[in-house]
């Protein structure tokens, strides 16, 4: 089995992603090779005590970027984000306090 903190690489900061944290929906940056299963274990493993409901994947193409003073073009890396409820009768989790 794989270590879960490669896994999941780090939690999604963003105004959207902290709006979801009431409705304990957490939006997690993954391994591009991680599947449903392994995230939800992952999950599971680095938090113990927390149940994961749901778990919805989608692949981010990364941008392409121009210089500022050449014609040369530059891609970012593409991403995979995970987002993952937990059971209704689980506690929150602290995703900046890793366990």
């Amino acid at each position: 089995m794989k270590d879960p903190h490669d896994i999941i690489i780090r939690p999604v900061v963003s105004e959207k992603s902290y709006g979801l944290i009431d409705a304990k929906v957490y939006t997690f940056v993954v391994a591009s090779d991680a599947s449903k299963i392994e995230i939800r274990q992952a999950v599971e493993a680095i938090w113990p005590g927390k149940k994961v409901s749901k778990v919805n994947t989608l692949n981010r193409k990364g941008k392409s970027k121009r210089g500022r003073r050449t014609a040369r073009r530059t891609k970012l890396p593409d991403r995979k984000h995970a987002i993952v409820t937990l059971t209704q009768d689980s506690d929150e989790i602290d995703i900046f306090e890793a366990g």
